[in-house]
């Protein structure tokens, strides 16, 4: 008996023009591709309902621990003014008389100085109190001290204190009150203030009248009483003890510098401004 051969079975692959292969080929790719993406967007998915879950969770926190602040923030960011010029408290003061011709520009935020009064001692101070303070201050003074260095002195701190008053505006989130100790050598000075808008100083210094070179020590009430009044504080000044009148005074600016730094600090806690009253007007 014959034995029949089989055909050999032909590959349909084989079988197939070159276009079709290549058609094959593409769709087989788009297949892949759009398998790919499909497990981008299922992994996208879960991911970001992770996240939202997180964020949630987070957010449930927050809100327990500290949610108040959130309150706080947005707030303190409605009420502050519209605009750069909130974030910049400065302010420029000419001050002229027959007797003197002074000009200060403060600027709270912003450290610097430059000082020039005409009184060297007064200088000397001035620089401290700008220096300590992180206050930007520059004064330029000219009066009549071939007479006497009163009219200079007083003058500066009328002009610097109204300068602060007009920084500050309505004093809206600072902290208002400061105090601060300073030694210097064998001397301790305390300084308090309260930017309450309301004059009063509180003058303990004690300091026999003397000069230290050309300046009368006495001067320096003069200039404390001067700047509380113009600036709208309430200032309170007691050596704690002390020998040098030198060392007494330059601790006292240096006190006063670090008080009215605190004073002037914004306080993210305090919402408007700090008084029940509703004022820090006076």
């Amino acid at each position: 008996m014959a034995t029949r051969k089989k055909a050999p079975q032909q590959d349909p692959a084989e079988s197939k023009t070159p276009e079709a292969k290549a058609a094959g080929k593409k769709g087989a790719a788009a297949a892949v591709t759009a398998g790919k993406r499909a497990g981008k967007k299922a992994a996208a998915r879960t991911s970001g309902a992770r996240k939202r879950a997180g964020d949630s969770v987070a957010d449930s926190v927050r809100g327990r621990s500290a949610g108040v602040k959130t309150g706080r923030r947005r707030k303190a960011a409605s009420a502050a003014p519209a605009g750069a010029a909130a974030a910049l408290r400065r302010a420029q003061v000419l001050r002229e008389t027959s007797e003197t011709r002074i000009s200060v520009a403060l600027a709270i935020d912003e450290a610097g100085y430059s000082v020039s009064t005409g009184v060297p001692f007064l200088d000397h101070m001035l620089e401290a109190l700008a220096r300590h303070s992180g206050i930007g201050l520059s004064v330029e003074a000219t009066g009549d001290t071939h007479v006497d260095d009163h009219h200079t002195v007083e003058d500066v701190g009328l002009a610097i204190g109204e300068a602060l008053r007009s920084a500050l505006g309505d004093k809206a989130g600072i902290a208002r009150f400061g105090h601060f100790e300073t030694p210097l050598d064998e001397a301790l000075v305390a300084v308090t203030i309260d930017l309450s808008g309301r004059p009063y100083l509180v003058y303990n210094l004690s300091l026999k009248p003397q000069r230290i070179g050309s300046f009368d020590i006495g001067l320096v009430e003069d200039f404390m009483q001067a700047l509380m009044t113009a600036g709208g504080m309430n200032l309170h000044i007691n050596v704690r003890y002390g020998r040098n009148p030198h060392h007494i005074i330059e601790a006292a600016f240096k006190a006063l510098a670090k008080a009215l730094a605190m004073a002037c600090a914004r306080d993210g806690r305090t919402l408007g401004i700090p008084s029940t009253k509703g004022s820090l007007a006076g």
